[in-house]
């Protein structure tokens, strides 16, 4: 059974992701081994492509789990990708992931995060991190991006804000691109507006793989760097959104200051608690 053609149609939508990955039909024709005339019509709407043809285009383009839905519905096609809530019981195997990850990276803070920028689950370290952000920012769903960027959160502890600052709406920025979200550009859209905007925070994409960072935390100046992990190969979509961030001392006085905040915490179990998304 299929399901009619949604208003743009599929073509309008694929250009627009080729136009995102800034990639010509010809080079995408020759990435998915068909001919350009081919991909100019389907485009155009003139040839409806085959299941096979999408699923090849959307390797090719790079487009995200929940996207490729959206581009089968619009050929007519039955959507293949399930989206599965986190706490229900097919994800279990998931759960458990995160918690040894995050759990493992004790002392230190680690969170996993969904495509939104909620903060999903989150260790003692992180909770010990974000001990001085104002409450209201604590609020669930806690969005990350609020917590390190509003005047009230992380940001006024941070000692070279300007440099991570920039370093975080280049990443939203690129995410948003990347991944056709409305709601992460209207997120970025609003972060921006918690600071004075200049040309970079727009046109500089950062590196989402390290981010150094120096703030005023546990009565000391702290020094760490962070890493983001994926799931690879997800076949659902809660999953593939599904991203895991642990911060590291950069220093052995920073190290020395987590363990020892983390020793005043006796009573505290250092596991991954899920946020519900109301308050």
């Amino acid at each position: 059974m299929t399901l009619p053609i949604t208003e743009g149609g599929v073509g309008s939508l694929l250009r627009e992701w080729r136009r995102r990955r800034k990639i010509s039909q010809h080079e995408l024709a020759l990435q998915v081994e068909t001919s350009a005339r081919h991909l100019s019509f389907v485009e155009t709407g003139r040839s409806r492509p085959s299941r096979s043809l999408l699923h090849r285009l959307a390797d090719g383009l790079e487009i995200p789990l929940r996207q490729r839905n959206t581009l089968l519905v619009s050929a007519g096609y039955s959507p293949l990708y399930q989206e599965t809530p986190l706490e229900a019981p097919r994800l279990k195997v998931v759960r458990e992931a995160v918690d040894r990850l995050i759990t493992a990276h004790a002392p230190y803070p680690a969170l996993a995060v969904d495509a939104d920028e909620d903060i999903v689950a989150m260790n003692l370290g992180a909770e010990l991190l974000l001990a001085e952000v104002s409450p209201d920012l604590l609020v669930p769903p806690v969005n990350v991006m609020r917590v390190c960027l509003h005047p009230e959160g992380l940001a006024r502890q941070v000692v070279n804000v300007e440099e991570w600052r920039s370093h975080l709406l280049g990443r939203l920025y690129r995410q948003s691109v990347y991944s056709g979200r409305e709601s992460l550009r209207e997120l970025y859209e609003e972060v921006t507006r918690y600071g004075r905007r200049t040309a970079k925070d727009c046109q500089e994409l950062s590196d989402t793989i390290v981010a150094s960072i120096r703030i005023r935390a546990l009565g000391t100046e702290l020094k760490l760097f962070s890493t983001i992990t994926t799931f690879g190969a997800a076949t659902d979509i809660t999953v593939a959104e599904l991203s895991l961030e642990t911060m590291h001392p950069a220093d052995a006085h920073t190290a020395a200051a987590f363990r020892a905040a983390a020793e005043r915490q006796p009573d505290r179990k250092d596991r991954m608690s899920l946020l519900s998304r109301s308050a």
